[in-house]
């Protein structure tokens, strides 16, 4: 018979093995709750960012839903405010610019229709009451020329206005010249504002129409002398102005680069009226360089009257249309 077997008896796990194995229970423990935490975090981060989302689409369409109700409910009304605020902008511009020409008053809404319609025939304009800053009514032409020409060369510039005029003047410029002077007539002062707006109509008849300055004599190199020739030089391009009026120009008669030259010798006046204002209200400086002031003006008039020049030549081109 063969001896029995003997059955192995199994070894036991030392106690370093079992230290060993209970700490590589502990760590897997330690890493699956580091792992949940983890992930909890992430889900909570993920509530977050839809939350946030959430938010933010409803901050877009509050803004939408603003923009909506600010702007017009159609397209017609949308249509309407651009060609409202077009108009407007349209209207600001034609106020800005100031016709040379007194246009007729229109007739009080009592009047008769008869004499309405006699005064559509009519060709004459009717005055219209002007008033200064303080409420006085204004005569014809204190606007632009306050109490009429004074000097020589504000009557020439006069005269000249009334020779390139639409519808030249002669003898009503003589007169206006004379009555307000506010005193009566002397010898052969009409027979010498006759033979000056004779020699206007020449120059502007015939031959080349060239720039004429004032000779500035005796300039004072102070601070008053500067505020005298500015004002004089804006009276000086008010009498030219005056002298158009007085002769019915019609600015939209004028071809674009003389309604334009117009237009920037009115503004160039508007200035000059500006800085007479503002001189007079500011002391005097000490220690000024006055002489450079004077180049400045010197500049200034030779600008305005290549202005005066291209106004003149052309009225004359108008003229010359007109003729043939």
């Amino acid at each position: 018979m063969s001896p029995k077997k003997s059955k192995a008896k199994p070894k036991k796990a030392t106690p370093k093995k079992k230290a060993a194995k209970a700490r590589a229970v502990k760590k897997k423990a330690v890493k699956a709750r580091a792992a949940r935490k983890k992930a909890a975090k992430k889900a909570v981060k993920a509530r977050a960012g839809k939350k946030a989302a959430k938010k933010a689409v409803k901050a877009r369409a509050g803004k939408k839903a603003a923009k909506k109700a600010a702007r017009p409910k159609s397209t017609t009304t949308r249509t309407a405010a651009k060609k409202s605020t077009a108009k407007s902008k349209a209207a600001a511009r034609a106020a800005a610019a100031k016709p040379v020409v007194v246009k007729p008053a229109p007739a009080p809404p009592d009047a008769p229709k008869r004499k309405k319609a006699r005064s559509r025939r009519r060709s004459s304009r009717r005055a219209i009451i002007r008033r200064g800053p303080d409420g006085e009514i204004l005569a014809p032409g204190d606007l632009l020329l306050p109490g009429g020409p004074k000097g020589e060369e504000e009557i020439q510039y006069m005269f000249r206005g009334c020779m390139a005029a639409e519808h030249p003047v002669a003898e009503d410029a003589v007169n206006e010249v004379l009555t307000k002077r506010g005193v009566p007539e002397g010898p052969g002062e009409r027979e010498e504002l006759q033979n000056t707006i004779e020699w206007a109509q020449e120059r502007f008849g015939g031959g080349d129409v060239e720039p004429i300055i004032p000779i500035r004599s005796n300039l004072r190199k102070t601070f008053q002398g500067v505020v005298d020739r500015a004002r004089q030089r804006r009276r000086e391009i008010g009498a030219f102005l005056r002298g158009l009026d007085m002769g019915q120009t019609e600015t939209s008669h004028m071809d674009a680069h003389g309604e334009a030259s117009l237009q920037s010798l009115m503004e160039w006046a508007a200035r000059l009226e500006s800085l007479v204002e503002n001189l007079a209200e500011t002391p005097e400086m000490n220690q000024a360089h006055y002489t450079q002031f004077h180049r400045v003006l010197d500049q200034l008039e030779a600008t305005t009257e290549a202005l005066v020049i291209d106004v003149e030549q052309t009225l004359r081109r108008l003229r010359d249309r007109l003729e043939h």
